[in-house]
């Protein structure tokens, strides 16, 4: 199925580029998050004439991605969590923990689906955990996961 993007989107395209995709990733992802409409020759004209318009949407979101990433890159987390004897976490850390944990030091709004962690979390130790802010954008901070004494 082919569609045009509205926005530039890592590994897929940039926007007004007419790609084509696979009909559930258009209709359930790009079309239903407005990332991209369907490429008939009226939305073709129709994205010409925008098409400065977004640039200029895609570059501000990009700004406020590098404020985000400059606040934040390289800096490091603690979280504890309870552990066994050989240093194994009962459960793993989750993104959503990651992105509360950002939330309550720095007063920045993540979404889970933006922290991709290298490897998984399951153990203690240092972690690196990569935050993808924007398409151009990328942040990465540490979590240090210790021990803890009483269950949360």
């Amino acid at each position: 199925m082919k569609v045009i993007l509205l926005e530039n989107l890592k590994r897929i395209g940039s926007i007004g580029e007419v790609i084509d995709v696979k009909r559930g990733f258009a209709r359930n992802y790009l079309i239903a998050n407005k990332k991209a409409l369907y490429a008939s020759k009226e939305n073709i004209k129709e994205v010409e004439k925008i098409k400065s318009d977004l640039s200029q949407k895609d570059n501000e979101k990009k700004k406020v991605a590098s404020q985000i990433a400059n606040q934040i890159n390289g800096k490091e987390y603690l979280i504890k969590k309870l552990s066994t004897e050989n240093k194994e976490l009962y459960g793993s850390v989750k993104p959503t923990e990651i992105a509360k944990l950002v939330k309550e030091e720095n007063k920045i709004e993540i979404k889970p689906s933006m922290i991709q962690p290298i490897e998984e979390i399951k153990a203690l130790g240092k972690f690196k955990v990569k935050i993808s802010l924007h398409s151009e954008v990328d942040a990465e901070i540490s979590i240090n996961v210790s021990s803890a004494e009483t269950i949360q």
